[in-house]
């Protein structure tokens, strides 16, 4: 049995497919990229989101403590024991 040799057309066509899968092979390797770090990002982001999730179900937790009440009221409210004072440094 004997092979003919490939003609021009065929080699043209062969070439246009070697270089259409390389191109094909490249875009793909910048999508993949892309995507790690969109995934990276997004998973930054969730941990993120756990971390205040989790400060805030602590919160909610000791919402009835004491010491949590105490705490609320003299640093954001501003409030004060009976007989205490309050000095303020104003040279800054």
């Amino acid at each position: 049995m004997k092979f003919k040799r490939a003609g021009l057309v065929t080699k043209i066509v062969i070439l246009a497919i070697i270089l259409y899968a390389g191109i094909s092979l490249v875009s793909l390797k910048v999508q993949v990229s892309d995507a790690r770090e969109t995934r990276e990002e997004l998973q930054s982001k969730v941990d993120g989101v756990l971390q205040t999730n989790t400060e805030l179900q602590y919160a909610i937790d000791h919402s009835t403590d004491p010491d949590t009440i105490e705490d609320i009221a003299r640093n954001k409210l501003g409030l004060v024991k009976p007989g205490e004072k309050i000095f303020y440094d104003v040279n800054n």
